[in-house]
């Protein structure tokens, strides 16, 4: 006899053809030959047999699993500890209370799932409670009511850390934008904060959009004033037409070991984003002012103990 390993096992389980796992909305379009006239029904039933239910994954296991790996890795060693503030994109269940470090005092959710209300369900919401419980942390948990594209319960630059472990691909074939929770995702996090992500490298129609390059490109351009501006200072044409990057640095790597292609990385925000060239020069020159008084006040103090140190000298030698 021989044996299969269990893993191989394991795989033809989950890639077989079979009913026991068909969602009971598939099942009641299954003809079952239970109290049929095999003469009036015999067309229908040849047919049925001829149609094969099967179980799709959205990755195949070697990816799902070496993806897994590598966000846990990622969020446990690319969190800040100042970090107090985390957001998933992609809330679905509760594996990111394990990936995140325990530090982290307000984890927020966000669905891929749904493109009209952005709720999440009841068993994510349990999950994530349970992950809380069992790795005994006291993270607040805000079960948000919003799309990774629409992120409307959360406020300018009030987030450290925003997580998008697989999301992507969800978002686009539950007809959300992932692009767009890109864009919501920077404005969120505050100067300096980060954006951690394990995506597929391409996504889209025909995969001609790369994930990396619309992050690498992601840009701030500065708006005319309105009538509602209080600012004194107009902006001038140059200011208006120029774009700022969002991301101020930007590490990746593709990850290894996996059937679909993906990268992994961080993008941190520009401490500087949303501010125009006024404002950039005005901030750079408070800062060389600053660092300028900072040095005349350590001079001021050397001379200062040069001096006590040259009386105190004489007073010796006078008392010699």
């Amino acid at each position: 006899m021989k044996f299969i390993p269990s893993t191989i096992a394991m795989m033809m389980c989950m890639l077989g053809t079979s009913d026991a796992f068909v969602s009971p909305q598939i099942q009641t379009n299954i003809i079952h030959p239970t109290n049929i006239d095999p003469m009036k029904h015999s067309s229908s039933l040849s047919s049925s047999r001829n149609k094969k239910t099967k179980l799709f994954m959205g990755l195949d296991l070697v990816t799902y699993l070496r993806c897994e790996w590598i966000s846990a890795a990622l969020c446990t060693n690319q969190t800040p500890v100042s970090a107090d503030v985390c957001l998933q994109l992609g809330t679905e269940d509760g594996r990111a209370i394990t990936f995140i470090p325990r530090t982290i005092r307000k984890f927020i959710t966000a669905s891929a799932d749904s493109a009209d209300s952005g709720e999440i369900t009841v068993a994510a919401q349990r999950q994530l409670k349970q992950q809380m419980e069992r790795r005994g942390t006291n993270v607040e948990l805000v079960f948000a009511n919003q799309k990774c594209d629409d992120l409307k319960e959360v406020d300018d630059e009030s987030v450290d850390v925003v997580i998008s472990l697989c999301a992507c691909q969800r978002m686009i074939e539950n007809g959300q934008d992932w692009k767009r929770s890109v864009q919501e995702a920077s404005r969120v996090l505050k100067p300096g904060g980060r954006l951690l992500f394990v995506e597929q490298t391409e996504l889209g129609p025909g995969k001609s959009q790369k994930y990396l390059d619309y992050i690498q490109n992601l840009g701030v351009k500065a708006m005319a004033p309105t009538e509602f501006d209080d600012s004194d200072e107009p902006l001038s044409e140059d200011e208006i037409d120029e774009v700022y990057p969002v991301f101020q640095e930007i590490g990746s790597d593709d990850v290894d070991l996996v059937l679909v292609p993906h990268v992994a990385g961080v993008a941190i925000k520009s401490i500087d984003a949303g501010l125009t060239r006024k404002q950039r020069e005005q901030k750079r020159k408070k800062e060389e002012d600053a660092k300028y008084a900072e040095l005349s006040i350590s001079a001021f103090e050397r001379g200062s103990k040069k001096k006590r140190k040259k009386k105190k000298a004489n007073a010796e030698d006078e008392d010699a």
